[in-house]
């Protein structure tokens, strides 16, 4: 067997886990370690099964895994085969050895004419999916930052309270605000259900999706590294426009399918102020003046 630098006890227990899946003996014949990411370990294995991706780490949150294994399941059911999204057959969480997940490989392909048309028309088909109230099954991780996603039947309720107060806590505990800033924050918290639509669908969305989250495979867009709930759409646009890498020809498929609201621009900022926010507790840096000033913007005062 060829197994690059992949971790033989992980392999070994990666085996065992397809074996069930299966019902059957599956044995790994080759696994080749595969670059691009910034979190985790990854590889293609090759099986008697079939051919896998295989994300593994010893050293992130115990759920890990588990989490974006509910995320893609989720997404997979609303997408109903109007984009990519791999298939999970297998999961474990970190304990005494590494978490791994064990998804469907799809062959890397190339940009097409009609690449961004499909992503906008299956990123609007997956927005049509819908819950009656906003949150997820489990608190989940954006990046490796925690969610909670305990559920809320008000969507300024949950962006409030869920996003914003509770990541603003996270921040407090590990960098700290100074209290001019803190008073900024609460005025902005104090003025959301006058800010975002209380009338809205919870809806699924993808949660982290900039450029580097989703892929092209032979069978086109992919969408990968999710941090899925149910949320107002515009919740997905905040990140979107955050670094670009979304055509005109994307929101041009997307809305043929799903129109956006004409004002959804005006609030765009105050949505991917949770991702500058975000940015800020994982990085630090010069993310906070930039949430700070959307802030202050959209506090007044």
């Amino acid at each position: 067997m060829l197994f690059g630098n992949t971790s033989k006890s992980v392999l070994e227990e990666v085996e065992k886990s397809l074996s069930d899946k299966f019902d059957k003996e599956v044995k790994i014949e080759k696994s080749g370690n595969l670059g691009g990411g910034c979190i985790n370990n990854a590889s293609k294995i090759e099986t008697t099964a079939g051919t896998f991706f295989l994300k593994w780490n010893a050293r992130c949150k115990a759920d890990m895994f588990l989490r974006e294994a509910e995320s893609l399941s989720e997404l997979k059911k609303a997408a109903n085969g109007k984009i990519e999204v791999p298939g999970v057959f297998a999961v474990k969480e970190v304990d005494n050895t590494p978490g791994f997940l064990v998804l469907e490989y799809l062959s890397p392909g190339g940009f097409g004419a009609n690449t961004d048309e499909i992503l906008g028309r299956g990123l609007a088909t997956i927005h049509q999916f819908e819950n009656d109230k906003y949150g997820f099954y489990n608190d989940n991780y954006c990046g490796s930052t925690p969610q909670d996603n305990s559920w809320k039947t008000s969507w300024p309720d949950f962006f409030r309270d869920n996003r914003l107060g509770y990541l603003l806590g996270l921040i407090q505990k590990d960098r700290s605000l100074p209290t001019s800033e803190m008073k900024v924050y609460n005025r902005l918290l104090n003025k959301i259900p006058d800010l975002v639509p209380a009338e809205s669908k919870p809806v699924l969305i993808h949660g982290d999706l900039w450029g580097g989250n989703y892929m092209v495979c032979s069978k086109g867009p992919v969408l990968i590294d999710p941090a899925s709930y149910y949320a107002d759409r515009e919740m997905e646009m905040g990140i979107m426009t955050m670094f670009g890498g979304f055509s005109q020809q994307f929101y041009s498929a997307y809305n043929e399918v799903n129109s956006l609201p004409p004002e959804w621009e005006d609030r765009n900022p105050l949505y991917q102020i949770y991702h500058v926010l975000n940015h800020y507790y994982l990085f630090g840096g010069g993310y906070s003046s930039q949430a700070l000033r959307i802030a202050k913007y959209f506090a007044g005062g």
